[in-house]
């Protein structure tokens, strides 16, 4: 038999457990204060992620899922960064070094292709050149850019005529269609003198249904159109226009007359010549002494006054030269050829 104190002690611990048991069970879920159900739900969680989330690189940049990256739309009618009127100076001249740091985006060789949009238009863009080195870098340092922002897909063919005799503009444009041809299928040829900047980079250098006049209002003549039939300067084609009127005429050797030609070729051939809007299409020239060897020529009168009937003979289809060498550069190609020597 217990004594009377000893069950009164007892009875007064089994009262205390139970007190405590009571506590224990109504505070259970203050053990997440510990982390205790924490613990298990991010090992869940953890074990779930490592099954379903996309990789990650090193340096944290989130993968792209392949549909998302492969899947571009095209490139607006109205590029988005277009900055409209330009200042063109030409009291600096950057080194080709200088212009190549300027234009990191440009592809070796003078390629441009729009990353986050499909472009319009592949466009070759034709100069016809000859020891122009200082106008060459003016034309890079303001066009590369413009182009870029006109988000083009194009490339730079600068088209040299080997030696010093007599200038032939029109059969080195040939010339260019050509050799731009073979290294990629253009559906737009934009040819340009190397000394006409535009003035508004909304002029887009791009084809339409017609052929083009980019340079309709050039600041030699005030900025307006010399005479209706000025077709000078900077044109564009697309290649079936180019080939319906068989491209430029190869017998203009000299200064004169073969952007005439060129302009009643559009026009014999059904076709009818755009311009931009006049303040759209407004260009600067870098002024300069004539050539040696661009000698205004007076017998190229007379080759115009015969082109409507030696048209469809002389052009892209009578084309002859021999070629020399391609030189690529980081912001263009040069392709120098021997077009030969005007008839004695």
């Amino acid at each position: 038999m217990l004594s009377r104190d000893m069950r009164c002690k007892l009875l007064v611990m089994l009262t205390l457990s139970s007190v405590l048991l009571c506590l224990w069970l109504s505070n259970s879920s203050s053990f997440s204060q510990w982390g205790i159900h924490q613990h298990w739900h991010w090992k869940d969680s953890k074990a779930t992620a490592s099954h379903t989330d996309a990789p990650t690189p090193s340096n944290g940049t989130a993968v792209t899922k392949p549909s998302e990256a492969t899947h571009l739309e095209k490139c607006p009618n109205d590029p988005p960064e277009l900055a409209g009127p330009l200042r063109i100076v030409f009291d600096q001249e950057q080194s080709l070094e200088e212009l190549a740091t300027l234009n990191p985006y440009v592809e070796f060789g003078g390629h441009y292709k729009p990353p986050n949009c499909v472009p319009l238009q592949r466009i070759a863009i034709i100069i016809p050149f000859r020891n122009r080195d200082h106008h060459l870098r003016h034309w890079l340092y303001y066009l590369h850019p413009i182009l870029r922002r006109q988000q083009g897909d194009y490339g730079i063919y600068v088209i040299e005529q080997a030696g010093e005799g007599t200038f032939n503009r029109a059969k080195l444009l040939n010339v260019g269609f050509v050799e731009a041809s073979k290294e990629k299928d253009y559906d737009c040829f934009i040819f340009s003198d190397v000394d006409i900047i535009p003035e508004n980079d909304r002029n887009l250098y791009r084809c339409s249904q017609n052929p083009r006049h980019l340079a309709c209002a050039m600041d030699k003549f005030g900025y307006k159109l010399p005479y209706t039939g000025y077709f000078g300067g900077v044109v564009a084609f697309t290649k079936e226009q180019y080939l319906k009127i068989n491209g430029f005429s190869n017998n203009y050797w000299g200064w004169g007359t073969e952007d005439d030609d060129t302009y009643q070729r559009v026009t014999m051939s059904g076709m009818s010549v755009d311009r931009p809007d006049r303040n759209i299409g407004r260009t600067k020239m870098i002024r300069h002494q004539r050539d040696k060897g661009n000698e205004v020529n007076e017998k190229n009168y007379a080759v115009y006054n015969r082109m409507k009937f030696t048209q469809k003979q002389d052009g892209y289809i009578s084309l002859k030269y021999s070629l020399i060498k391609i030189e690529k550069s980081q912001l263009f190609t040069k392709i120098t050829v021997d077009i030969g020597k005007p008839p004695s």
